[in-house]
This record gives structure tokens, C-alpha cells and sequence, in this order.
């Protein structure tokens, strides 16, 4: 009872072109389009409720589920289904435009939350550093999680941050600005 739908699509129906070919921001709402419904079919073959909406915020296609019961499930311990998800809906973009996706997948805004209970932490510990001039290493993250820590250390006067070691344990370390 599998059912295929097959989209013609005329030279007018395209997003974004023109004379000069799609803009940037074009192809930034066609991935977050192709995310859409790659989602809205998962969606329904979970026969889980949500709203999708599609953003483009900092250069990349962003695409939020909201509004469901159970999509915590989507999510996982500490965010490792909705990581795993992303990089499906990335692939499934991919397929469909031949380019690497940068699309950011949020579910239940729990990235959202997420980013920011990091920024406090890597805030926080920031100040900590420079008031004892001792480097701290934070536990293993996600590249996602260690970027919003590297930009909240960047927002305290004399601490910096880098990230060591290999993935999966790769984590920041935070350090006081003087310390080499």
C-alpha cells in the first residue's frame, strides 16, 4: 500500500531563478523546504502531531518541530536522536540538491534551551578561570554545543577557549587569556 507522488517541476516553478540563477538565500529556503516535508513524512509515518516551521537564520535553513506530544522521544538523552535526525534530514536535502547541508533541526525547542543553558555555563566558567587563573575542561560535547560555548568564553574579558581531543570525547577547555 505504498503510495508514490511524483512532482513535475516547469522552469517557472523553480526558487529563485532568474537570469542570474537562485540567490543564496533562494537555495537556504529550498533546503529548508526539502526539510519540511522529508519531516512531515517522517511526521506521519510515527503518526506523531507537530508544526514544522522554516527559518534561515546565520546563513543556514533552520527548521523547528513544535506543538506535538511525544516528539521528546525525537529527541533522545541529551539530544543524541534529534543529532542523529538532523543528520538524516541533512542527507535527505543533500540527495535532493546535490550540495552539503548546514541545516539546524530543533525539536520541542529543546536546542534552543539547550544553547542556553551552554552560553551560561561557558559564561560562567569563563569568569571562574579568570578570577582563579586555572584552566577547566568541560565534558565531551557536540560540535553544535561546543560552538555556543567557544562564543559565550569569547564574550569574557581574559578567558579563551579551544576544543581538544578526538570525537566523540572532544570537549572545550577554557583557559585564562595569558596562558599559552
Amino acid at each position: 500500500m505504498s503510495e508514490t507522488v511524483e512532482a513535475v517541476e516547469t522552469e517557472q516553478d523553480k526558487p529563485g531563478d532568474d537570469e542570474n540563477g537562485p540567490t543564496g538565500a533562494d537555495l537556504l529556503v529550498q533546503e529548508g523546504d526539502i526539510a519540511g516535508d522529508y519531516l512531515e513524512r517522517l511526521l506521519d509515518l510515527l503518526d506523531y502531531d507537530g508544526d514544522i516551521d522554516l527559518d534561515v537564520e546565520a546563513g543556514r535553513a533552520v527548521v523547528s518541530i513544535d506543538g506535538g506530544d511525544d516528539l521528546e522521544k525525537l529527541v533522545g538523552n541529551r539530544g543524541q536522536v534529534l543529532e542523529a535526525l538532523q543528520e538524516l534530514t541533512r542527507l535527505a536535502v543533500q540527495q535532493e540538491t546535490g550540495t552539503r547541508s548546514r541545516l539546524m533541526l530543533d525539536i520541542a525547542g529543546w536546542r534552543a534551551a539547550r544553547r542556553e543553558k551552554l552560553h551560561e555555563l561557558g559564561r560562567s566558567t569563563a569568569e571562574t578561570v579568570v578570577s582563579t587563573g586555572e584552566k577547566v575542561r568541560l565534558q565531551p560535547m557536540s560540535p553544535f554545543e561546543r560552538k555556543v560555548v567557544h562564543d559565550a568564553v569569547a564574550t569574557v574579558k581574559g578567558a579563551r577557549s579551544e576544543s581538544e581531543g578526538e570525537e566523540p570525547k572532544r570537549r572545550v577547555v577554557v583557559l585564562p587569556d595569558d596562558e599559552d
